[in-house]
């Protein structure tokens, strides 16, 4: 270590040896490797989970199921298709919406994310 005294009033500098350079440079990535096996863990896994119970869900709606939009509107469902559902929502009154916005069945917890609430 070297002490160096400056002429000015009480002002002292040291400066530290340099570090072990034999030092493994890969000892660096293990905190970079367990961020990012916490956030997997925590944000990534769960999510994966709820997209399943999601694609689950719509694939197994049917024809006579009564069900709650995203945005809040019940009904039956009349027809299916790829991509789209007729809904039934009053006496003649038919709507055709897409599959993803069906967010549960009527009467219990939604199973599709709340866009409004992210």
């Amino acid at each position: 270590m070297i002490l160096t005294v400056s002429p000015g009033p009480g002002l002292v500098l040291a400066m530290a040896a340099q570090a072990d350079s034999g030092a493994n440079p890969w000892m660096q990535l293990i905190p970079i490797a367990g961020v990012l096996a916490i956030f997997y863990f925590i944000i990534l896994m769960p999510m994966q989970r709820k997209q399943k119970k999601v694609q689950q869900f719509i694939e197994a709606l049917k024809v006579g199921d009564r069900v709650v939009t995203t945005s809040g509107i019940y009904g039956q469902i009349t027809r299916l298709s790829d991509k789209t559902v007729q809904l039934q929502i009053a006496d003649k009154v038919r709507i055709d919406i897409s599959k993803a916005a069906v967010g549960g069945y009527q009467g219990q917890e939604p199973v599709a994310p709340d866009t409004a609430s992210q």
